[in-house]
């Protein structure tokens, strides 16, 4: 039973507390419901395309000394078998269920968004935009402040739930790119998605990835993603889902600190399913100990001190 209020609100979508589960990392979250006692403040579901992808071809995940490179390749059934096959067994989680969505094209996008959030169970729309566009030649919707303004700007038209743009870190200045998708109507920022990385097994010389390179996830990110996260506070008004490499409630208060007004857990959870619930009792309890009446006085804190 937790002894205070942990709500907040970012833009339109209010959550019960501010802990999360980062997309791709627990599927579609009712796997995980049985490892949960309380239940985190959303679920953020395994990445949609509209039609269905196998992904890369393996192997998929390799360990790191302080994190994993994944490279999946948004393996998942597509739009039409996730409504048919997975959307009923989301309907009793009684938490916010926040899909993430990723597209070829900006129509793709706009197509998924205006279908999702027309689904009750769905309480906000992830835009996962760490996707080449196909029609400019390949570039990276997230790299380049001009398209990720039209890729959001293009959900949140579609959109009658919140939406949310997960930024890359692969970047030259993460702020620039905050600043176009916040420009461009998104309620909220999720920072931040994985680095591109690689690891060769020396015993064959070989890449250890199927696909060569992949996404590191982990602790090895933390300290970047709470600079970007503290970087981005400072320009942008809308509130940060912190992410990257959370694993205590230390690293959930620094992240919160940094100006992050939510955090979500990634490769944690893999290591630990329990651990979203815990870190939701461990909030509680660290407010408690250091006679914290309001949590959300955490937020930003580093800011205002530098």
């Amino acid at each position: 039973m937790m002894s205070r209020d942990l709500s907040i609100k970012l833009g339109r979508l209010i959550l019960k507390n501010p802990i999360l589960t980062a997309s791709g990392t627990c599927g579609f979250g009712y796997e995980l419901i049985p490892f949960l006692q309380e239940l985190p403040g959303a679920i953020v579901l395994k990445g949609l395309t509209l039609e269905e992808r196998k992904g890369n071809p393996t192997p998929r995940i390799a360990e790191t000394p302080a994190g994993i490179l994944n490279s999946i390749g948004l393996q998942n059934p597509g739009l039409r078998q996730f409504k048919e096959d997975v959307l009923p067994k989301l309907c009793n989680i009684n938490t916010c269920l926040i899909a993430n969505i990723s597209g070829n094209t900006i129509e793709e996008y706009g197509i998924l968004a205006e279908e999702l959030s027309q689904l009750p169970e769905i309480s906000a729309i992830e835009v996962n935009i760490s996707c080449p566009n196909v029609k400019k030649g390949g570039i990276v919707f997230g790299t380049d402040p001009k398209e990720a303004y039209k890729v959001v700007r293009h959900v949140v038209e579609k959109s009658t739930v919140p939406v949310i743009a997960k930024l890359s870190p692969n970047v030259t200045d993460i702020r620039e790119i905050a600043l176009a998708v916040e420009r461009a109507g998104a309620d909220a920022i999720s920072m931040i998605n994985t680095l591109l990385g690689m690891k060769i097994d020396i015993k064959t010389g070989r890449p250890a990835l199927g696909n060569i390179m992949g996404g590191l996830s982990g602790p090895a990110i933390r300290p970047i993603a709470v600079r970007m996260v503290y970087q981005t506070a400072q320009v942008v008004k809308i509130p940060i889902i912190g992410m990257g490499g959370i694993r205590n409630i230390e690293d959930v208060v620094e992240m919160l600190m940094a100006g992050a007004s939510a955090v979500a857990i990634g490769t944690g959870t893999m290591i630990d399913p329990t651990l979203p619930s815990r870190l939701v009792r461990d909030l509680d309890e660290y407010c408690k100990q250091n006679n914290i009446t309001d949590w959300k006085d955490i937020i930003g804190l580093a800011l205002r001190r530098s």
